[in-house]
């Protein structure tokens, strides 16, 4: 927020930036828009409240992100034949940093997708702030708390990482004994699928530079963002990860 003062102070003609979590921004979102200065915001949003004071938000859409998990996840248990539509599915949730957007909105969608699942269950759910080691520490937790894990949804892949390390430190086989979907698409996912330690990462793509240094000169030459402008990403697996982890520059 002292950054943002120091942009306004200045008469920038647009700011760019990354919401950390959700919440405090709307009397600095005020002040710019008092100056006239267009606030777009890259990647992660302000909270609804205060949306009415940024111009637009480009990146992913994470509610869509956690739905797309559930959706994989429901297509890979039934081809597997593990899930029958009644038998239990003991799911565990490891979340991404507590208020940010990422984190409620991939948790969002990954409970849209499980409405039409009424034998799904997160049976555990924990912060593991969007790092390898707090996932691994965390799924540690789980794996001696719960011995019928069966699934474990990630807010990223560097939390399904960690878990992997943990789930094989207790002799378990992950991507077998345990299902792991994650988000993001990062290459160490890829390898981790290919090894076939990982069963599923949802993309994420960070690679926003050019997406917003054009929105900025459409801005400068008079036209009208749109109010979201959504990057295209795909759902990657064991299926296809081996065949694109050669592309992958993160």
């Amino acid at each position: 927020m002292k950054a943002l003062r120091t942009f306004v102070a200045r008469k920038v003609d647009c700011i760019l930036f990354t919401a950390l979590v959700e919440t405090g921004y709307g009397p600095v979102l005020q002040e710019a828009q008092d100056a006239g200065i267009p606030v777009i915001m890259i990647d992660r949003d302000v909270q609804e409240a205060d949306r009415h004071l940024r111009l637009t938000i480009m990146g992913s859409n994470f509610v869509e992100e956690g739905e797309k998990a559930g959706k994989w996840l429901a297509d890979y248990l039934k081809a597997q034949g593990i899930d029958d539509g009644t038998k239990p599915i003991n799911i565990v949730e490891l979340q991404g940093t507590t208020g940010s957007a990422p984190a409620i909105d991939r948790k969002t969608g990954f409970a849209n997708a499980m409405k039409d699942h009424p034998n799904w269950e997160i049976t555990r759910s924990q912060t593991g702030n969007f790092t390898t080691s707090e996932g691994k520490a965390v799924m540690e937790a789980f794996l001696k708390a719960d011995k019928g894990i069966q699934v474990l949804y990630a807010h990223n892949d560097g939390m399904a990482l960690g878990a992997i390390q943990a789930i094989k430190e207790a002799g378990l086989k992950p991507g077998k004994d345990i299902i792991i979907v994650g988000v993001d698409a990062v290459k160490g996912a890829f390898e981790a699928m290919v090894a076939g330690e990982m069963n599923a990462s949802i993309e994420c793509s960070p690679l926003l530079g050019p997406q917003a240094v054009q929105a900025v000169r459409d801005l400068r030459d008079g036209k009208t963002l749109p109010g979201r402008i959504w990057t295209k990403e795909g759902i990657y697996d064991q299926t296809n990860a081996a065949a694109a982890l050669p592309s992958r520059v993160y």
